[in-house]
């Protein structure tokens, strides 16, 4: 077995089995790899743009890691505005990038490229394999990161797939995220409780249908109000489920829709602010005095602490 079989056998054992691709010389035994291991679905793109688009939608939408399958360190770049798009949703897909082989990397070829810089500014996990033998636990350590922490890049030199000795990776389990803190539920909890006009501010896994009726609970327990952020990973909508308020894009809308905010609590969500400054308009949407907390970071498990919010202010289902 070679790295680049290692290398489709591993993903496929880690649940992986769709990888959009655009792929190049560097490539060509990976590919050769997908032809010879069933399971694997590949989906080429004309432009790596697509191709980092069309894993995003898939893992957003699945809740399941894409794979894509990119050539070089230019055509990871061709790919980094919707690789941005996608760290922003915290979207689990694991990059597969092409390279030269080790020995010809110090030759300076036409596409050689700073490739792990390329990768870094949008991959929470970022590893270059060294030799075909690690190519599979690198693999099973990519998925790991991919669905623990967003998007994980693994670059992988030409020599390392088509060297012998390649070894399928062990499965890793996806690193269970943290819970938050008891304070913050508590001091979310008072500021509820104070009266005054509250936004509940929201994105991530809380808009799925279960914490939105949750989120619902404590609205209706507090007289909080619902909103999300103007940008999100994903909202379960339509029949039946709790509806919310987005954010306006625009400046004068967002600052009209949180004009009176006293308290404004995030659960997983940035403080709104403008997507761009304007002359003479305010760079924050919600009011100067308004007080902001934190009941959960978005690298925290949102679901979970919104639950137990609501156990704590006692609201009733």
């Amino acid at each position: 077995m070679n790295g680049a079989e290692s290398l489709v056998r591993t993903l496929l054992a880690s649940g992986v089995d769709t990888c959009f691709s655009n792929p190049g010389t560097s490539e060509m035994h990976f590919v050769a790899a997908l032809d010879r291991i069933p399971g694997m679905r590949c989906v080429l793109g004309l432009f790596e743009g697509v191709v980092t688009g069309a894993a995003d939608g898939y893992a957003r939408m699945t809740d399941r890691p894409a794979a894509t399958l990119l050539h070089c360190g230019p055509g990871l770049a061709n790919g980094l505005a919707n690789l941005h798009n996608a760290r922003r949703a915290r979207t689990p897909i694991v990059n597969c990038v092409g390279d030269q082989a080790t020995y010809h990397r110090p030759l300076d070829a036409p596409l050689t490229a700073d490739t792990e810089g390329f990768a870094r500014g949008v991959s929470a996990w970022t590893r270059t394999a060294a030799r075909a033998p690690k190519v599979g636990a690198d693999a099973a350590a990519a998925v790991q990161a991919a669905l623990s922490d967003g998007i994980a890049t693994l670059i992988l030199p030409s020599d390392t797939c088509w060297d012998d000795g390649g070894v399928v990776g062990e499965r890793l389990a996806p690193v269970p995220p943290p819970i938050a803190a008891p304070s913050a539920v508590q001091e979310a909890a008072r500021a509820l409780r104070s009266g005054k006009p509250t936004v509940l501010l929201m994105t991530g896994h809380a808009l799925r249908a279960g914490p939105l009726e949750v989120a619902h609970r404590i609205a209706a327990a507090t007289g909080a109000r619902l909103m999300c952020q103007t940008s999100n990973a994903r909202v379960e909508r339509g029949a039946g489920r709790v509806p919310i308020e987005r954010v306006p894009y625009p400046v004068d809308q967002a600052v009209a829709a949180l004009a009176g905010t006293a308290h404004l609590i995030l659960v997983g969500a940035a403080a709104p602010v403008g997507f761009f400054a304007y002359p003479n308009k305010p760079s924050r949407m919600y009011p100067r005095d308004c007080e902001g907390h934190v009941l959960a970071r978005p690298e925290q498990d949102l679901p979970d602490a919104l639950a137990r919010l609501a156990d704590e202010l006692g609201a009733p289902p």
